[in-house]
């Protein structure tokens, strides 16, 4: 497949999946990600799988692999807050992680091509930093709430 078909791909999918439509009498576009994303248990999934394919764009353009990593967050960010029923399509309103995956893809392979920066990796760090913290408070909260379950289940014996 030649650069320009993958770009052309990549930026129908991003149009179709994040701002294809306008909400009448807004100037808000949408597109079938959070429309999909009602649909309880897979339709963020779908969503997700279908954001990847210009991750693979990505990927066969030979991008940075910091770039992979930021689209890979991207949409990782929004299949797990897209997962929290009707907050999570509105956050995937706002955030559009396919447009700023097709951003990353055409400013890395289509425009100045430049490497990696120390912002790049500050961005990366600090998601993965805010990943972590909240799987860990995760973990935490859950051991807590299992541990008070297991204190009033003792103390009904």
């Amino acid at each position: 497949m030649r650069h320009t078909q993958k770009f052309e791909i990549a930026k129908f999918l991003a149009d179709l999946l994040d701002r294809r439509y306008t909400i009448p009498g807004t100037a808000i576009r949408i597109g079938l990600d959070p429309v999909i994303g009602l649909i309880p248990y897979v339709g963020d999934a779908i969503v997700s799988f279908a954001g990847a394919f210009i991750l693979i764009l990505a990927a066969q353009s030979q991008l940075p692999k910091i770039v992979l990593v930021r689209m890979s967050l991207n949409i990782a960010i929004n299949g797990m807050v897209g997962a929290i029923p009707i907050l999570g399509d509105l956050f995937s309103v706002w955030f559009k992680s396919n447009v700023r995956n097709l951003d990353l893809l055409e400013r890395h392979a289509v425009g100045e091509g430049r490497t990696s920066t120390v912002g790049d990796w500050v961005f990366v760090v600090g998601l993965l930093l805010g990943i972590a913290f909240v799987v860990v408070g995760a973990v935490v909260g859950i051991i807590w709430l299992l541990t008070r379950v297991w204190e009033i289940l003792q103390g009904m014996q």
